[in-house]
């Protein structure tokens, strides 16, 4: 395989962690900082609400919202809040500026019109206590999931967004892309090595599934094309093997990406894909 696409080194990664180790979802300090809002938080919120760069919606900045922006900048991990980076029917991403340079904050919307869809891949997960019908615990399950999510592959050794910082529903994490546009995704570009870009989205799948996790979303909508590297994105939903829809997501995947490379003229099938990756996994079971 040449330096195209290339993998993540395996033996630089960590282990995977503790799948059982559980995601705390009680109310944080931006909860607090919302009940008891401050002058300079009341500052704060009016000047992100008047700025033309970065528009607010009601659907996503309640005022917890803004409390856990500002606590993200009180704590150093955002010096400075830019414009929307990507809209989507759960979140909004917007770049920023943090200690090291460019960041991505994604924020989820507390009143998700689909939040019921994101309980499909919460209900089941070990890691989870059960959420009832609550539809604020339900997102901040989701945002503290995906961050560590994102822990959990890194230490797989695949390539995904740095996990900087989690707040109530406002995840900071490593922003892929130059000054303020995003990387492509997968989909965007034309493909010019479709053999070697197969082989390292099929490696992260089975990475992926070794470290006990299975995506559950994956296509090349998904994948991004950020600096010669493959990255892969969106793990919020990406569920433990123990899950009990932990295999049919595993054959979704696989089908999407074997039906995307085979568009780009490789003789791939899902089947194939799925019995590469549980051929050559011994997923965690602990």
């Amino acid at each position: 395989m040449n330096d195209e696409y290339a993998l993540v080194d395996q033996e630089n990664a960590d282990g995977p962690g503790d799948e059982w180790e559980e995601l705390d979802v009680s109310d944080t300090e931006a909860d607090e900082i919302a009940r008891q809002r401050d002058r300079e938080f009341d500052e704060f919120r009016k000047k992100i609400k008047n700025s033309e760069r970065f528009k607010v919606e009601a659907s996503v900045f309640d005022d917890a919202t803004f409390a856990a922006l500002y606590k993200l900048v009180q704590d150093g991990y955002v010096d400075a809040l830019g414009g929307p980076v990507s809209t989507g029917k759960e979140a909004n991403v917007y770049s920023a500026l943090g200690s090291g340079g460019e960041v991505a904050i994604k924020v989820y919307r507390i009143n998700a019109s689909d939040f019921k869809d994101m309980r499909e891949y919460l209900v089941g997960d070990p890691r989870i206590e059960e959420l009832g019908g609550d539809k604020k615990r339900t997102v901040l399950a989701w945002t503290k999931k995906e961050f560590a999510n994102l822990k959990r592959a890194q230490k797989a050794g695949v390539r995904v967004p740095n996990p900087i910082a989690v707040q109530r529903n406002a995840l900071v994490m490593e922003f892929l892309g130059h000054d303020g546009e995003r990387a492509k995704r997968l989909a965007e570009v034309d493909v010019e090595n479709p053999q070697t870009a197969y082989e390292v989205v099929r490696e992260y799948i089975r990475r992926l599934y070794d470290a006990g996790l299975v995506h559950g979303d994956l296509s090349e909508y998904n994948v991004v094309v950020y600096d010669d590297h493959l990255v892969v994105i969106d793990v919020g939903q990406a569920v433990t093997i123990h899950h009990p829809n932990a295999v049919d997501f595993l054959e979704r995947d696989c089908e999407n990406v074997a039906n995307f490379f085979s568009r780009q003229g490789l003789p791939v099938s899902g089947e194939d894909l799925l019995a590469y990756v549980q051929e050559h996994s011994e997923p965690r079971e602990n």
